[in-house]
Order: C-alpha cells, then sequence, then structure tokens
C-alpha cells in the first residue's frame, strides 16, 4: 500500500493581517529607500561601466574558472 504524503497546513491570513504586514514592509523598504547608495557602491559601479584597458586581464580569470 502506498503512503500517503502528508498534507501542508492551510494558511489563510484574513485581510486585516495581510494589510499589516504590507504597512510594515512598506515601512522598512522606505526607510532603506531613503538611506541611498553609499559612495563607495557609486564608485565601484562606475569603475564596472568603463571599458578595460588595453592588455588588462579580467579579475577571477585563473586556473579552474
Amino acid at each position: 500500500m502506498a503512503a500517503i504524503p502528508p498534507r501542508a497546513p492551510s494558511s489563510v491570513l484574513d485581510g486585516d493581517i495581510q494589510a499589516k504586514i504590507g504597512q510594515h514592509l512598506r515601512a522598512m523598504y522606505d526607510d532603506v529607500v531613503r538611506q541611498g547608495v553609499p559612495n563607495r557602491f557609486l564608485d565601484l559601479l562606475a569603475q564596472l561601466d568603463q571599458p578595460p584597458a588595453a592588455g588588462s586581464k579580467k579579475p577571477g580569470g585563473g586556473a579552474g574558472t
């Protein structure tokens, strides 16, 4: 006789709980967005946008990659 796999518990959140979770997630996300991108990351992104110099090797191009 084949074993019957266990069923996942039914988990339905009511609208009020979903709305509250959404409010908290938006507040946390807005705080992260307001912090902005650190200058160090902006500098690294700018370096990646520049074409490689002639004769330079790609980083991480060693043996086994």
